[in-house]
């Protein structure tokens, strides 16, 4: 199987929306269609620190990495957060998560950033996979809805 991993383009759209979806179904969220407009409209400008890649699986889409890159306190640096990780539910098993992360670690090394991170819930099964790229700090997320 060849995996190819890019940055997601136009034509990338309605594939990208429908991985979506899946993703907010899993997190049981709902995300306003204008919310949703935006994140893609972000995605596609060079000028927005918001980037998605794309794992493509023997030709098709089959996951997703939405990303923010920004700058720090702690580095002068830049710093990655790994905001949206998802892989269709008929692909998995076959390491598309994996190189979707090893993605964004070897575009950091190449690129000069300082750190790469994301969060998850406490529950979610996929923990077992980013234990293999480093071990989840003890930092507590507090969240305050403006």
């Amino acid at each position: 199987m060849a995996i190819i991993l890019r940055d997601a383009e136009v034509r990338d759209e309605a594939v990208w929306r429908g991985l979506w979806a899946g993703y907010t179904a899993f997190y049981a969220a709902t995300v306003p269609p204008d919310v949703t407009a935006r994140t893609w409209a972000r995605i596609l400008d060079p000028a927005s620190p918001m980037f998605c890649r794309l794992a493509e699986l023997d030709g098709s889409v089959a996951g997703f990495s939405v990303n923010v890159l920004h700058e720090g306190t702690w580095s002068v640096a830049p710093v990655c957060y790994l905001e949206d990780l998802f892989v269709d539910p008929g692909r998995r098993g076959g390491g598309l998560g994996r190189r979707l992360i090893r993605d964004l670690v070897d575009l950091g090394r190449a690129r000069g950033w300082a750190t790469l991170y994301w969060h998850t819930r406490h529950d979610n099964p996929a923990r077992r996979l980013y234990d293999e790229f480093v071990a989840a700090d003890d930092f507590v997320r507090y969240r305050l809805t403006l």
